[in-house]
C-alpha cells in the first residue's frame, strides 16, 4: 500500500510538471523586442485555426485588426471571417501598466485579460465568453505571442474549461505595409 501511495504521488508531480509553462522572463533577451503599440498600430492581418485536443482542425479564420491609440489606450478592432462563413467582431482596449504588464478588456472577455511582455514574447491569460452552435461557453485562454520579425507575430493559445484542455488556437499575424 505504501508503494502505491508513493507511486501515485510521483505520477501527480510528473503531471503537474508537464503542465508548467516557461516564465515569460525567459524571453527577456530575445530580439526583436515586442512593442505592442508599434506592432498593432495600423492594420494587421491574421490567419488562424482552432484544433481540438486530438489535432483535428475544426475551424479556420482570417482576422483584420485595426489598431490605434486612443486616450493612452491601445484599441484593437478585430473583424473575424470564419471558414464556415460566419463573422464576428471583438474590440479590445489594452492598457500598458508598469514593468511590461498589460491589462485588456473586450465585451466578451470576463473581467480583464492580464499579460506581460518580455523581449519578443507576450504571455496573456483571460476568460472568454465563446459562442458555439447557438450556445455560449466560458473558456480560459492561455496565450503566447512571439514576435518573429518586425512584421510577423505568431500566437498559440491553449483553450480550456474547468482546467481541461479543449484545444489550441494558432495564428500568424502580419503587419500591412
Amino acid at each position: 500500500m505504501n508503494y502505491l501511495v508513493r507511486l501515485l504521488g510521483c505520477a501527480s508531480l510528473l503531471a503537474l510538471g508537464a503542465c508548467a509553462a516557461p516564465d515569460v522572463g525567459h524571453y527577456a533577451a530575445e530580439k526583436p523586442a515586442l512593442d505592442m503599440v508599434q506592432f498593432f498600430s495600423g492594420t494587421v492581418d491574421a490567419w488562424g485555426m482552432f484544433q481540438k485536443r486530438n489535432g483535428e482542425v475544426v475551424k479556420r479564420f482570417h482576422v483584420t485588426i485595426d489598431g490605434r491609440e486612443v486616450g493612452g489606450a491601445l484599441v484593437l478592432d478585430e473583424h473575424f471571417e470564419y471558414s464556415d462563413g460566419t463573422r464576428q467582431r471583438r474590440v479590445w482596449t489594452l492598457h500598458h501598466e508598469a514593468d511590461g504588464h498589460w491589462r485588456g478588456t473586450a465585451d466578451d472577455v470576463i473581467g480583464a485579460a492580464e499579460g506581460i511582455v518580455a523581449g519578443n514574447a507576450l504571455h496573456w491569460r483571460y476568460q472568454l465568453r465563446l459562442p458555439v452552435d447557438g450556445k455560449t461557453y466560458d473558456v480560459a485562454f492561455d496565450d503566447w505571442m512571439y514576435l518573429i520579425d518586425e512584421q510577423t507575430l505568431m500566437n498559440r493559445a491553449l483553450m480550456s474549461k474547468f482546467g481541461l484542455r479543449l484545444g489550441d488556437v494558432t495564428l500568424v499575424m502580419r503587419r500591412r505595409g
